[in-house]
């Protein structure tokens, strides 16, 4: 069988073309998000202050979460309906779809009215200190109304990808990183609204993205279609059947997540205990810096999936092989180059963020060439996890992101500063990612 995508063909078409031709417009499109985070936290850092940016570092873990939630059924979704499109059910394809959006959506709406009741509560979990609370709430607050809209855009970039589309979900990447940037500037410059402004900047941008990505799964997909959902019982169970199984797929992206929500939220304790608020504001540039490796971790991974899991559902042995091979490349050379750039750059990129001269900028260019290796291990772990998902290895994804998360990546936060000092700080994560990243590889050798 033939399957084309918009002249996308996932069944003959040369892997390394087919890769190209996914992987440049998805980097585009998530390289765009990084260059809103960081101009973000510039524009936090020098038009609020180091204390704002601290208070949005203790806020980040949220992000991280929802990043979590929308990964799992991205992710999930987008699993099984790649294999079911691969054996030419594009009916089941399009249910699982559906459903993967609509419950990302929902879980959305609950997460973001719980963070809404609870403000203090959260902050106070995620670490905030008394002196960074009032900020940081502020912040919150305006991050969780728009938490639905946030998940709706990215679940439904899973599916703009998949229909064969991968230059317009870029599109839609840049255009919100635009409106935030611009938004940004306008909130915390002319009109001073300091911190609040920022989290308004952000919340509008993810909603008024969300309706073209709308228009787009409604009127103008070839491949796959939004499909209506039934609302008898056994629908229902059916429907519940689907979606535990679509986490089940995804749900080691969300512990990916959720760890380095939990390495930040540890992070704040450690660097707070260890260099107080200024130590924060630091640990907070490495904390802007660190989505560059996961976000070309995951352009690969959401660039790969498709062609992985269509080759996995047709028993392809060859073009699997070769779309692993390919994408491992691609994560060292990205990783590589990620690393180089920060240790090098390190007073620059501090100052970027921070006025030079300051405590928090000299921790945080002292620190950033200590933490850069992380992206290199960073990369490869996530292409390596993302690997297993997409062809429904969920024990074993699960199994390595719960080791490079918590078992090993808690502890080396603890002990990493009582071992080297403050140099042991910034060296926690690389040392977890590393070690992970060691063991993934010997796994991979003996597996294939």
């Amino acid at each position: 069988m033939t399957y084309n995508r918009d002249s996308l063909d996932f069944s003959t078409e040369p892997i390394d073309r087919l890769f190209r031709r996914m992987f440049f417009p998805t980097l585009i499109g998530m390289v765009s998000i990084v260059i809103l985070n960081i101009t973000d936290g510039a524009f936090v850092g020098h038009g609020v202050g180091s204390d704002a940016l601290a208070a949005v570092n203790i806020v980040a873990p949220l992000f991280l979460i929802t990043s979590g939630i929308g990964l799992t059924f991205g992710i999930g979704s987008n699993v099984v309906a790649s294999i079911h499109l691969s054996k030419d059910n594009s009916h089941a394809a399009n249910i699982n779809l559906t459903q993967g959006l609509l419950a990302s959506v929902i879980t959305g709406a609950i997460v973001g009215a719980v963070t809404l009741i609870f403000p203090t509560e959260t902050c106070r979990i995620f670490g905030c200190s008394d002196t960074l609370m009032p900020a940081a709430c502020s912040y919150l607050r305006w991050i969780a109304a728009f938490l639905p809209f946030n998940l709706f855009g990215m679940t439904a970039m899973f599916m703009v990808r998949l229909d064969g589309s991968p230059r317009f979900a870029m599109t839609m990447n840049c255009i919100m990183a635009a409106a935030n940037i611009i938004l940004d500037y306008v909130f915390i410059f002319p009109l001073q609204m300091g911190l609040e402004g920022a989290a308004i900047a952000t919340s509008l941008s993810f909603g008024l993205g969300s309706i073209p990505i709308l228009v787009y799964l409604l009127r103008y997909t070839t491949t796959v279609h939004l499909h209506p959902i039934k609302t008898t019982i056994t629908s229902i169970r059916l429907t519940a059947r689907n979606i535990v199984y679509q986490i089940k797929i995804g749900f080691s992206a969300f512990l990916g997540e959720l760890a380095i929500a939990s390495i930040i939220i540890v992070g704040n304790y450690v660097f707070i205990r260890y260099l107080g608020e200024d130590g924060v504001a630091a640990y907070s540039v490495g904390c802007y810096c660190l989505p560059i490796a996961f976000m070309v971790g995951n352009a690969i991974v959401q660039s790969v999936q498709p062609i992985i899991s269509f080759a996995y559902g047709a028993n392809n042995a060859t073009r699997l092989k070769e779309a692993r091979s390919i994408s491992l490349r691609t994560a060292i050379l990205c990783g590589l180059c990620g690393m180089l750039f920060i240790w090098f750059g390190a007073e620059h990129i501090s100052a970027v963020f921070l006025p030079s001269g300051c405590n928090a900028y000299i921790s945080c260019s002292e620190g950033l060439p200590y933490f850069s290796s992380a992206f290199l291990f960073v990369s490869i772990n996530i292409v390596m996890v993302g690997y297993l998902q997409s062809t429904e290895a969920a024990k074993q994804a699960t199994a390595f992101t719960l080791t490079r998360g918590f078992i090993l990546s808690i502890p080396c936060f603890i002990l990493m500063p009582q071992l080297t000092g403050t140099p042991g700080l910034w060296l926690a994560l690389p040392t977890a990612e590393a070690i992970t990243c060691m063991i993934m590889l010997v796994y991979n050798k003996t597996h294939t």
